[in-house]
């Protein structure tokens, strides 16, 4: 009698772990005892409970195209199927002669004279595979909701972190040395409100050697880094099925750094929506049409000269191209305008020294009030696991309370973050504000366009093109800095 030897596995990783030969080798042994002509030997890796089993329907078709009957031989019914949803084809095929079923390991052999007895062992059979399968899925699920409970990721580690193994042999995340500073640096680049993700950061991601973690690495793409900067996991929360949970994992950002970029993306914090383009334009992504209200576009002619298009006041259906050396001329008048005399200046950083001082003590007393809750809320948590061990609460009432407290952990944690790196953007928006204020036109004239661009987006807001005019506001406290070219006139302030 000819044979079909079938050999299954269900995914590519068992077949690399459990070698698929051995169950060849076994399967043309037993042939060979048996007499059997093995004429095409399938090797199957796929679900037996998923998807149409392409593989599967071909080798029935294969069989019923031999003209007789055909032995299809198993190792066992598990690894012929796993559910009932096969039987009804196979058995019509058994009962026509087509074919018969040999199931090595548990030495069955079901063919057209098979009893009703035989049958029913080939059922239970398939019975207690169906129930494996069943058992495994929800072995699986309720694992990955234990994990869950308890704040654990149950899958690939974001970019940024590596799966890896704690003291105690138990699976955890930690940062990727190699990464997590350059993921870090996405969040704050485009929380500037100044960079394109398609243009601006996938450039930098690139020139930094920020990667996949692929064997294959490869830079990475515009709609990776949005993913990135969109996902909640880095500031300390997952997202499950929609839903929001604490993980127990060091978080990469601020909670307030990753709101910020959200604003950004939004378009809710700066007057960009920045069109995505790799040429580095000053004005790009900045500045409004204060005709048409849309997003002023630049442009290149004859390889070198930069023209900044919006509509004509005149007549808004035409459009009207600026010279951008003429917006930056306008600019960089303002930028002269801004100037603070030796004397003032350095009443100023005095009263910013003391400005610092106050904030540096107001953020300590907040973290030292923000850990004394902390404290607090970790006891609970304490007393809580108590209760449940004591069985004096139900489980459904520990995971209520449990989470409740762990969401109010992290929100704690994350504040005190807040509050320490608070202390430090103080610090730096007082160094910045010191040198704009003192040298803003030297600084705007020998910097890159990069840093123009930034330098723009911190001192100007609502940047709008009219004609060839610009309009815009300053930003507090430069509003009062400009033309203010006397002690006299800044005593009132």
């Amino acid at each position: 009698m000819k044979a079909i030897i079938l050999a299954r596995v269900s995914t590519k990783e068992q077949e690399e772990g459990h070698s698929i030969a051995a169950q060849r080798q076994r399967l043309i042994e037993h042939c060979q005892r048996k007499g059997l002509d093995v004429i095409k030997v399938f090797e199957l890796v796929e679900s037996s409970t998923k998807g149409g089993r392409k593989e599967f329907t071909a080798m029935l078709e294969f069989a019923k195209s031999q003209g007789e009957t055909v032995a299809i031989v198993a190792d066992a019914v598990d690894r012929f199927q796993r559910s009932f949803k096969e039987s009804v084809l196979v058995d019509e095929l058994r009962r026509q002669g087509v074919v018969e079923l040999h199931f090595v390991r548990e030495g069955m052999v079901i063919n057209q004279n098979a009893t009703s007895s035989d049958i029913l062992r080939w059922d239970f059979s398939v019975m207690g595979a169906k129930s494996y399968v069943l058992n495994l899925s929800e072995n699986v699920k309720r694992s990955l909701e234990y994990k869950r409970r308890n704040g654990e990721w149950g899958g690939k580690a974001p970019l940024g972190y590596l799966n890896a193994r704690d003291a105690n042999g138990k699976a955890t995340l930690i940062h990727d040395k190699e990464r997590a500073f350059l993921v870090r640096m996405l969040f704050e680049d485009y929380a500037k409100g100044t960079d394109s993700i398609s243009g601006d950061l996938t450039r930098k991601a690139k020139d930094w050697g920020l990667l996949n973690k692929t064997r294959k690495g490869g830079t990475l793409s515009a709609s990776q880094i949005q993913h990135i900067l969109k996902n909640p996991f880095y500031y300390g929360e997952m997202n499950v099925k929609g839903q929001l949970q604490p993980h127990k994992y060091d978080a990469l950002i601020t909670k307030e750094l990753w709101d910020r970029c959200q604003a950004v993306m939004q378009g809710s914090t700066r007057a960009t929506a920045t069109r995505y383009s790799e040429k580095p334009f000053v004005f790009r992504g900045l500045l409004k049409c204060a005709v048409s209200g849309r997003t002023v576009t630049c442009d290149v002619k004859k390889g070198r000269h930069v023209y900044l298009i919006c509509r004509d006041p005149a007549d808004p259906s035409k459009k009207m191209f600026v010279p951008e050396s003429e917006v930056l001329d306008q600019v960089k008048v303002v930028f002269r305008s801004i100037q603070v005399p030796e004397k003032l200046l350095g009443a100023l950083l005095e009263h910013m020294k003391a400005g610092h001082a106050v904030e540096n003590q107001f953020h300590l007393d907040a973290i030292a009030g923000l850990r004394a809750e902390l404290d607090k809320t970790e006891r609970s948590l304490s007393t809580l696991l108590d209760m449940r061990l004591d069985q004096s609460i139900t489980q459904s009432e520990y995971d209520k309370k449990a989470l409740e407290l762990k969401h109010k952990q992290t929100e704690q944690r994350m504040l005190i973050e807040q509050h320490s790196k608070g202390r430090d953007e103080f610090r730096t928006t007082l160094e910045s504000l010191i040198s704009v204020a003192s040298r803003a036109a030297a600084i705007f004239e020998r910097s890159k366009i990069e840093q123009k661009r930034q330098l723009i987006a911190f001192v100007f807001s609502n940047l709008a093109l009219k004609g060839k005019k610009l309009e815009f506001s300053l930003r507090s406290p430069f509003d009062l800095m400009v033309n203010r070219r006397t002690y006299a006139s800044w005593l009132g302030d």
